[in-house]
């Protein structure tokens, strides 16, 4: 047994930390950056980053939209602030 069994991905390999999708439970590789901010507590040039996969980018750019805080979306290959 190793790690990555414990981690519940199945296949005895998971994506390297911090590349899984930010959803709740969803343990697939994210293919994209959301970039926000809370502006009640950031400063407009600050900017956070949630991780999505192909099937939940939709989800999770309407949740961040709806709140105000949806700044971008950009592709994991492009440098960006994570956390």
């Amino acid at each position: 047994m190793n790690l990555f069994d414990l981690a519940g991905s199945g296949s005895g390999t998971a994506p390297l930390a911090g590349t899984v999708c930010s959803r709740k439970a969803c343990r697939a590789e994210a293919e994209w950056q959301l970039l926000w901010n809370n502006p009640k507590i950031h400063t407009p040039e600050r900017r956070k980053s949630w991780l999505a996969c192909a099937e939940h980018k939709a989800w999770l750019e309407d949740y961040l939209q709806t709140r105000g805080l949806w700044k971008e979306t950009v592709g994991m290959n492009v440098p960006g602030e994570v956390g």
